[in-house]
């Protein structure tokens, strides 16, 4: 039986919902709603990948590919960049189109015929689709900047890529039909209704041209039902904000677009370059990218998968490590904070999902994991050594560190805490009494000192780590938010929680360092002054960061000021960059003469996206659920302009329906059983003084930059 637990405020209507009992329906977005109009001056970029290790990724209205990975690419090979299209030898402008980008597919209108680009599941197949065709003949033209070795056949137009000479790229008619050729073009009649590209062995894309014409519609209809799927029955969101329900489905849709399976089931860290698995990206994006969105059953896969990729050689300084980087080329075990979050994210499955089953299949790698760092890896205090570059400000150049933390940074020391804790978890439930015991001791070592070495109270500053002398670094940067778990001091939290925003955070985003800081750069890619890797770690806008400062202000009842940047970043989404993305980084000033800071980095990274997510699902709907102990906690921390809400997510075997309205708050668990606590604040909620006139001002080099209530204002005008 369901129980609910109140604490302080409204009496909500709970209600143990019988087997026949109707459920509500919830109005969500469906795929087809989501269509993001882009004029040929917005050029937007837009991505689309086959969920398993290939990817499109273009400009809404480019005539000619400009950039590096334009085109489709597959395991982490260039396959051809661009095509063109035409009707009876005329070819179809793009920037001449209306064009739109929904989550499965991108069409292009023209006068006299309909584009629609899109990817199936699985497959590594491109169909390019052409109806409403004004004329009697259609052809295709590759670009052949990297093909070579055209060769025409009776019904179909063959190339070796460059990149992958093992391979053939086949172009044939989306519905079988005689072809000419005007040079390496390939004509067909309207009939043909577009083309199809495959790549593989020739056999293999004869393969895949034959599944197509006979069950193509089924594979897209089954690509557009998983997505929509994702957005109307695991995360359904209907609100009285459009622009917001909108937003997230589509951060919700993009994201799940990086969850792949090119080398066993992983999160791609970003596209288009790092379209690979990164372990410490992997597990920051866990939360948002699989747990909220109830896909239990894939991060048991990923935690499987990438437990095989772990350093078991006890003779390697990095044994116990899972992979930093995991490509096709190689392996890579050169961070410190990969591993942490891994087994952090095993106890965080648990508490979603309630299923211990897939426990003893990585129990092994949390033991080697935990033992082997604290056998190589731990000073006298408890605290986790590491190199300067181990941590995920990583840059070097020349191979010189760009950012040097070594050798205890302060969210490392939070994220070896956290290990140890979620091991010392993970132990019980196996059993495991003497691990158990051991690793608590370390644990509680650490957090008795943390506070006094990492923390200065007179100038509200966590210091970003020691050195390997035990002096503190004084740099200004955003890590010291990730560490409040180890510090008990509330007041002295809240007070550096204050400074952090009026020092780091921007309307666009968190920067990586403070800005009176010699070594500070404002922009990212300014080659002009620098090089990009100077600002990477020092002034850039770290997207990701985001959520750690949203999260640290909705705990202490700024959910108003949080909510500000939470909208920037879905504007960025709807309207900025590439489609319904988020991207990794921004500048921290913007550029002479703009309103409005320029983004840089990969265009949709998985951790931007993720962390968006989980601050709206975990702190403003406030659902945090432990159902190792059937306990789900929902404090919600909503903002004033949202007034109406209905959503669900998947907790356990079942799901929470979740209802605002009127003031009220409707919650209610269906299919499983679990104590729902329901916290309330009291009403009215007085104001923090600590927070009591915070003005979040930045200013620019040349000029003061408007507050950050003047950048939000014209975000929602924008």
């Amino acid at each position: 039986m369901k129980k609910l637990t109140l604490s302080l405020g409204i009496l909500p209507f709970l209600i143990a919902c019988s087997p026949s009992e109707k459920l509500p329906e919830i109005h969500a977005l469906s795929v087809d709603e989501l269509a993001v109009s882009v004029t040929p001056q917005e050029n937007r970029e837009y991505s689309y990948t086959d969920k398993k290790a290939g990817f499109w990724y273009g400009r809404a209205h480019q005539d000619e590919p400009v950039d590096w990975y334009a085109g489709w690419n597959l395991a982490k090979k260039r396959i051809f960049s661009d095509y063109t299209l035409s009707v009876d030898g005329k070819r179809l402008v793009r920037q001449d189109a209306e064009v739109k980008v929904l989550p499965d597919c991108l069409t292009r209108c023209w006068k006299n015929a309909k584009e629609q680009l899109q990817l199936v599941d699985n497959y590594e197949l491109l169909c390019i689709r052409l109806s409403e065709v004004q004329g009697d003949s259609i052809s295709f033209t590759l670009n052949e900047t990297l093909l070579k070795d055209a060769v025409k056949q009776a019904e179909a137009l063959c190339y070796t890529p460059v990149e992958a000479q093992d391979r053939v790229l086949k172009v044939v008619p989306l519905v079988a039909q005689k072809v000419t050729f005007d040079g390496n073009t390939i004509k067909a009649p309207k009939s043909a209704e577009g083309f199809l590209v495959t790549c593989g062995t020739e056999a293999h894309c004869d393969s895949l041209v034959a599944l197509f014409r006979n069950q193509g519609n089924e594979l897209l209809a089954a690509r557009k039902a998983r997505m929509n799927n994702l957005i109307q029955v695991n995360n359904p969101l209907h609100t009285n904000l459009p622009e917001l329900d909108k937003s997230l489905a589509w951060i919700t849709l993009t994201m799940d677009e990086l969850i792949t399976e090119q080398q066993g089931k992983g999160i791609y860290a970003g596209l288009p370059w790092f379209n690979e698995y990164w372990g410490r990206d992997m597990f920051i994006a866990m939360p948002g990218a699989t747990l909220v969105t109830g896909q239990f059953d894939c991060t048991k896969e990923i935690l499987k998968d990438f437990a095989k990729l772990q350093d078991t050689d006890t003779t390697s300084v990095t044994c116990g490590r899972v992979p930093n980087r995991a490509n096709l080329e190689g392996i890579l075990y050169n961070t410190t904070d990969g591993t942490p979050r891994y087994v952090m994210e095993a106890e965080e499955l648990l508490k979603y999902s309630g299923d211990q089953s897939f426990l003893k299949d990585i129990y092994p790698s949390v033991v080697l994991s935990i033992d082997q760092s604290i056998r190589h890896h731990i000073d006298e205090k408890g605290y986790l050594l590491h190199e300067d570059a181990d941590t995920w400000m990583d840059v070097k150049r020349n191979g010189i560190p760009g950012s040097p933390r070594g050798n205890r940074a302060n969210d490392i020391q939070y994220l070896w805490y956290s290990q140890l804790i979620a091991g010392v978890h993970l132990a019980e439930l196996m059993n495991d009494e003497a691990h158990a015991k051991a690793w608590q001791e370390v644990a509680d070592k650490l957090a008795q000192n943390f506070e006094q070495d990492y923390c200065n109270k007179d100038s509200i500053l966590i210091y970003d780590h020691l050195n390997a002398d035990g002096t503190p670094d004084l740099q200004y940067r955003p890590n010291q938010l990730y560490c409040f778990e180890l510090i008990g001091d509330d007041t002295f939290k809240q007070k550096v929680t204050r400074r952090v925003w009026e020092e780091l955070v921007y309307p666009w985003g968190v920067s990586s360092l403070a800005q009176w800081d010699p070594q500070f750069h404002p922009q990212h890619e300014n080659w002009h002054y620098y090089h990009k890797d100077d600002a990477y770690h020092n002034g850039t806008v770290w997207l990701w960061n985001n959520g750690i400062a949203m999260q640290r202000m909705i705990e202490y009842g700024q959910q108003e000021t949080a909510w500000k940047l939470f909208c920037n970043m879905n504007r960025q989404a709807l309207h900025e960059g590439a489609v319904g993305s988020l991207s990794e980084n921004a500048d921290a000033h913007p550029r002479e003469g703009a309103k409005w800071a320029g983004r840089s980095g990969t265009f949709l990274q998985a951790w931007s996206n993720s962390e968006q997510l989980r601050v709206w699902y975990q702190y403003f709907l406030g659902i945090r659920p432990d159902m190792m102990k059937r306990v789900i906690t929902v404090e919600p921390k909503l903002p004033a302009e949202i007034t109406e809400l209905e959503t669900s997510v998947k907790i356990g075997k079942g799901t929470l329906y979740y209802i605002y309205k009127g003031g009220k708050f409707n919650v209610k668990l269906v299919g499983d059983d679990a104590e729902v606590k329901l916290i309330l604040p009291e009403k009215p909620v007085a104001m923090n003084p600590i927070f009591k006139d915070v003005d979040f001002c930045q200013p620019h080099p040349l000029e003061h930059y408007p507050c950050f209530d003047t950048y939000h204002k014209e975000a929602l005008t924008y």
